[in-house]
């Protein structure tokens, strides 16, 4: 689900790099675009009757944004649940755990929908297998 461009301007396809350069990433904490599994467990410090499931458009070591059919205020503070690897079975799984506050708000190109970008404020890694802590690598 594309976010509506904010100048919806006509766009190239391709442009020649060596014509005109590349612009240098802005960003101190580069992002990935990856669409993970995220759940909405808490807004406001009020856990959700129904945790709704989301997917993320990018992510870092700093924040993610997600596409949510709420619309979230600045500053609210979140507590989202994102999966990093999901196993078969339910075996390996390594979830971040993680609250987060709501840094930016932009209309989404499905009516009802928003961007929500999060910006973490703790985070917690969580496995659901157990390493044995006497475990070392020959």
């Amino acid at each position: 689900m594309p976010l509506q461009p904010v100048n919806p301007m006509r766009r190239f396809a391709r442009v020649p790099t060596h014509a005109v350069g590349i612009f240098p990433e802005q960003r101190e904490y580069p992002r990935a675009s990856l669409r993970l599994p995220l759940r909405l467990r808490g807004v406001a410090g009020r856990p959700e009757d129904f945790p709704i499931t989301l997917v993320t458009r990018d992510i870092s070591s700093t924040g993610v944004f997600f596409l949510c059919p709420r619309k979230l205020p600045l500053d609210t503070v979140v507590e989202l649940e994102v999966v990093l690897v999901s196993r078969p079975m339910g075996r390996g799984n390594v979830v971040i755990v993680s609250k987060a506050r709501v840094t930016r708000l932009e209309p989404a190109a499905m009516p009802g929908w928003f961007g929500i970008a999060a910006s973490f404020d703790e985070l917690e890694f969580d496995r659901d297998d157990n390493v044995p802590a006497d475990h070392t690598c020959a």
